[in-house]
């Protein structure tokens, strides 16, 4: 498409959502994060305008912000079809049906749709570029936060999945992770 990260800025704060709070920072900052780090990735310039937008219609988790998803087409023209399936799909995904299928070697994945309550067939293609935009909005998060159990093994499939840049970022930053405290009782 060739937008750039200020146009997609800029779009955020018009829709009033730039400066929401997101895990322990603004939402603004968090897509920007997400962004850089899938650049740094090396990902394709789609790969990278969805992860800007990953969680643009909420996820089963973010609820803070949620563009109607009347609203698809005005992402669509900003970032491109493909780009903005990308996007839906991470925000419309059950959590558990990805984390189930990240264990399987297919040539084609279902992923549960919450928006539309039925399964969305992906290619593989399409799947691991799923798998490392969800992984690398939870990696430019987790430091921040301290949820470092949250289907850690779920993550660690997808790193070991997407190999390279993607599973040396996740050893690197759950290198961070603090030490648990032990209790003595």
């Amino acid at each position: 498409m060739g937008k750039s990260v200020k146009e997609f800025s800029e779009f955020f704060k018009q829709l009033g959502a730039a400066d929401v709070s997101h895990s322990n920072n603004t939402y603004l900052a968090h897509a920007v994060g997400v962004y850089r780090d899938l650049k740094s990735w090396s990902c394709t310039e789609e790969v990278c305008d969805a992860g800007m937008f990953h969680s643009v219609y909420g996820t089963e988790l973010f609820q803070k912000f949620t563009l109607p998803l009347e609203r698809r087409d005005e992402v669509r023209a900003l970032i491109g079809e493909r780009a903005e399936s990308l996007a839906y799909i991470n925000c419309a995904l059950l959590r558990t049906s990805l984390d189930h299928s990240v264990e399987q070697n297919a040539t084609s994945y279902l992923i549960k749709d919450r928006f539309k309550e039925q399964e969305v067939e992906l290619s593989l293609e399409d799947f691991n570029d799923l798998c490392t935009i969800h992984l690398c909005d939870w990696l430019e998060q987790i430091v921040r936060g301290d949820n470092w159990d949250r289907r850690r093994e779920a993550f660690k499939l997808m790193a070991g999945r997407l190999g390279g840049i993607a599973e040396e970022s996740y050893n690197r930053v759950y290198a961070q992770e603090p030490a648990k405290k032990i209790e003595n009782n």
